[in-house]
């Protein structure tokens, strides 16, 4: 066994959130190892939707049009639609735009957009890549590592070759999926819902599907059938390949082939040609785990919370966990942060998760809501009038219960940091956290808004490197803050903002925000201790900042 050196981050785990922590953090001129045991290819891509808080982040580190060239169709429309089957009966339907003519909401600079992870990691892989700051290992396995309270030291193993390695590192941070080795190691359990279904997903080519059924086209469609909701089907590239997920209940049951291709011809209504590229059982499960942070070795992604993809929220919940510990691991390895700095990423991601996890618990109960209210069977073979107006409304209940799915900005923007050790309160009360609805608050420990300072820059362009004093009344003297910054070594640029709609958002004339984006203090004036409030924002005290 050969020791090859020490390395500030080792990333155990290259699927999104691990490529993502290591592009951000070498974005930030922070070198990391990331190691994967597969090859990184993709058979079954286990996201597709990129949040619309992802693609801030993809404008951040300047890719979004790679997300937008990465190989799905963005013509396709998006529309969701509920039916017997393709050549049966339509319940209801959601209708959406295609990528390319969908429009941002006034909340951002950027709309959510359809890139699966076959195409998105290695849209990822490439900008962790451009940094040369990540040196990727695929086909890379961890053995085993020892958390030695200064640092870490892992063995590694070369698949290819059988070779084990040792590596230090300053911290060691698990990406490893839902069943994490890290996760075990450290002795961290998971709680929540155990099994909510046992699915099997199998994605299949068929070029020209539109034309073998007499539906519009959709992204996603929804099977009901007598016994209740029974399969799915998503356009997983807008061309040729989908993705059909035959959902069975909370029993484990193994789907051969020739199983799923029967159940795929009935959600099609029609006997046709297709060729079966890969078959993949899962479990659906709804957990958190119970820690992010076990001494220098972190969780993030499936390895800290698994949920039900009903909602798009796992993975999305996988970057901002990235997002929010890589600028603290920079902090700690660059000397400026603070212990409380790297606790606070549990203290600030874990709630997140368990609203995020429990929402998509709740999409799915309602996905699955007409295995409980079973429509009429008359609705499957019936074209009565009577039968009509009850398909109509049965499907009219089911499209109310699940714009909740469809119209979720909330969870994606309306995230909150209440009560973080490295934010400092201003006293205002907590606004609701709401699922469809966003409402901007410029209040610490809420994502700082967007206002458009002109026609392509956003106020968020400003932020991500570091400490933002945004300054929205130039009288104010910010000159002790940037004294107590510099002898803290804490990075701090102010940035004057004329612009009355940026002004009423923040609702101060100074606003001081983090380098993931969050409000870390805002005030009309600085606190009478200005070094107070830097040791506090950086984590190296807990001590309260006094509101003058």
């Amino acid at each position: 066994m050969t020791d090859r050196g020490r390395v500030p981050v080792l990333i155990v785990g290259g699927g999104p959130v691990g490529l993502a922590l290591a592009g951000d953090l070498g974005w930030r001129g922070v070198d990391s190892l990331l190691v994967e045991s597969r090859n990184g290819t993709i058979f079954q891509p286990k996201m597709d939707m990129v949040g619309i808080r992802t693609m801030e982040f993809c404008r951040r580190w300047g890719i979004v049009e790679d997300v937008y060239a990465a190989g799905y169709n963005r013509q396709y429309i998006q529309d969701c639609a509920w039916v017997t089957d393709l050549n049966g009966y339509e319940f209801g339907r959601e209708e959406f735009p295609a990528p390319a003519d969908e429009q941002p909401p006034r909340h951002s600079p950027q709309h959510r957009e359809r890139c699966p992870q076959n195409f998105f990691d290695p849209v990822l892989a490439r900008f962790a890549g451009r940094t040369e700051r990540a040196d990727i290992r695929y086909r890379t396995e961890l053995v085993s590592f020892q958390d030695h309270g200064e640092y870490v030291t892992a063995i590694l193993r070369n698949r290819d070759n059988d070779q084990e390695y040792a590596v230090e590192a300053d911290y060691l941070v698990g990406c490893d999926g839902g069943g994490s080795t890290v996760r075990t190691a450290i002795g961290v359990q998971m709680s929540g819902e155990g099994t909510l279904t046992y699915t099997s997903n199998a994605v299949f080519r068929c070029d020209g599907l539109e034309e073998l059924h007499n539906k519009k086209p959709a992204y996603r469609y929804i099977f009901i059938g007598p016994e209740g909701t029974w399969a799915t089907l998503v356009a997983i590239n807008g061309r040729d390949q989908w993705r059909f997920s035959l959902i069975g209940d909370a029993s484990r049951s193994e789907v051969g082939e020739g199983e799923m291709r029967k159940a795929i011809i009935r959600a099609v209504g029609r006997e046709f040609d297709f060729e079966i590229l890969s078959i993949l059982p899962w479990e659906r499960r709804q957990l958190v785990a119970d820690n992010y942070r076990r001494g220098r070795v972190f969780l993030a992604g499936d390895a800290a919370h698994l949920t039900s993809p009903t909602g798009g929220f796992g993975m999305n919940t996988g970057i901002l966990d990235a997002v929010n510990l890589s600028w603290k691991l920079a902090a700690a390895v660059e000397g400026w942060g603070g212990e409380a700095l790297l606790d606070s990423y549990e203290y600030e991601q874990r709630p997140v998760a368990i609203r995020n996890v429990t929402e998509a618990g709740g999409n799915l109960k309602r996905m699955l809501g007409p295995r409980v209210a079973k429509p009429s069977p008359d609705v499957f073979d019936d074209d009565s009038p009577q039968t009509e107006a009850a398909r109509r409304e049965y499907g009219d209940a089911y499209t109310e219960a699940m714009k909740r799915e469809w119209f979720s900005i909330g969870i994606h923007l309306g995230y909150a940091y209440e009560g973080s050790p490295v934010v400092i309160p201003d006293g205002s009360p907590m606004p609701p956290l709401e699922v469809q609805r966003y409402v901007p608050a410029g209040r610490p420990g809420h994502r700082a808004p967007h206002v458009w300072l002109d026609e392509a820059r956003s106020l968020l362009d400003e932020y991500g490197r570091e400490y933002v004093a945004v300054r929205f009344d130039p009288s104010t003297d910010l000159g002790p803050l940037t004294t107590a910054a510099e002898s803290n070594s804490m990075p701090l640029r102010i940035v004057d903002v004329d612009n009355a709609e940026a002004a009423e958002l923040y609702a101060s004339k100074v606003a001081l925000v983090r380098p993931d984006g969050t409000v870390a203090w805002r005030g009309d004036s600085l606190p009478s201790d200005p070094e107070l409030l830097v040791a506090r924002v950086t984590g190296r005290t807990r001590e309260r900042v006094p509101t003058d």
